[in-house]
């Protein structure tokens, strides 16, 4: 498949993108516009492709206002078309290994126990992650690769996005009843539409030079 995007469009749209802090709470996310998004959350990689992730779109006018209160009083959740809260399973287990088998297996037309090797794999690393108490942080630092490509997407789509961090995770959790699912809040990211008179719009993007960050070999 050859690709749809120029060079030039992808740079001029990252050069575009930024963390806005002041969004137009009067301009919606067409569904067109959103569902692409969406699929963008959809197709994250993963380590060893088990998605240790549930992805909370919430656009409800009272749980925006209670996000943004947790948020400490940010205004993005509350102002944004469409607020991602991106969550991650914690002590990730056998069952959700066996759900994603049993997808594997579906999607590719094979047997789940043609699928034992790469079983034995999975459950190597997850339980030597679990031995080492690194396995939800493992997972954690996985939800970042979803909220780049996000951004990234979300930037080629003309839409602004904010993430944040400055969030209170275990409010969040309880105001949207996550006690019990197995899943726990990471991190968020607010889209829509910069406000007219966000200042932060013009700001000119600080980068380090290329040869600050890059090193060729």
């Amino acid at each position: 498949m050859s690709a749809s995007a120029t060079p030039d469009h992808l740079l001029n749209a990252l050069r575009w993108r930024y963390a806005t802090k002041r969004f137009d709470p009067a301009r919606s996310i067409s569904a067109g516009t959103w569902a692409a998004l969406e699929e963008s959350l959809v197709l994250t990689p993963s380590s060893m492709g088990l998605q240790p992730w549930r992805f909370l779109v919430i656009t409800d006018p009272e749980l925006k206002e209670a996000l943004s209160a947790a948020s400490w009083r940010q205004t993005q959740p509350r102002d944004c078309s469409h607020f991602v809260v991106m969550t991650v399973r914690r002590g990730l287990d056998d069952a959700h290994v066996d759900r994603y088998l049993a997808r594997t297996a579906e999607v590719r037309g094979v047997t789940v126990d043609s699928l034992d090797k790469f079983r034995g794999m999975i459950a190597g690393s997850l339980g030597k992650a679990r031995a080492d108490g690194t396995l939800d942080n493992w997972q954690s630092h996985q939800i970042y690769i979803a909220l780049g490509q996000f951004m990234a997407a979300a930037a080629m789509l003309g839409v602004d996005t904010c993430p944040m961090e400055g969030i209170e995770p275990a409010r969040y959790d309880e105001i949207l009843q996550l006690g019990g699912t197995g899943y726990a809040t990471v991190v968020a990211c607010a889209a829509g539409y910069r406000h007219a008179e966000d200042k932060y719009a013009t700001t000119p993007k600080v980068r380090f030079k290329s040869a600050d960050v890059l090193e060729r070999r």
